[in-house]
């Protein structure tokens, strides 16, 4: 069992930043794939970030590369979102993913993900 808990979410201006935190429960944490998610009202889940479980491998989805940054600290338990430049598309939900089932592959697919935290919203205002 897996407990994520996000927080760092808010109301920011057009090109502004925010750095999101996951914290997660249980002594598997820095053995798990993590991943970051947004969904916007009306649209599905999408894949924002993902990081290895060492730290040294990450994938972002195309929207976001060059303005959001994921890392991880295995000591802490936590994973981050660090969201630079941000633009009024950026506005959703944010929810961390871990993946307990594969160890190598960065899956981009929410179905690919067991536990979920519940999410922290992200507003940016133009």
């Amino acid at each position: 069992q897996v407990q994520l808990v996000e927080s760092g979410g808010g109301l920011v201006q057009a090109g502004g930043s925010l750095r999101l935190s996951c914290a997660a429960s249980g002594r598997t944490f820095s053995s798990r794939i993590m991943g970051w998610f947004r969904q916007a009202p009306g649209k599905e889940r999408e894949f924002v970030a993902g990081i290895s479980q060492s730290g040294l491998r990450t994938s972002y989805a195309d929207s976001v590369k060059g303005r959001f940054t994921i890392s991880r600290d295995n000591a802490k338990n936590t994973v981050y979102l660090q969201m630079n430049s941000l633009k009024s598309e950026d506005t959703a939900i944010y929810y961390c993913a871990a993946d307990v089932r594969h160890t190598f592959v960065i899956y981009t697919a929410a179905s690919e993900y067991d536990y979920w935290g519940q999410g922290t919203q992200v507003t940016v205002s133009s």
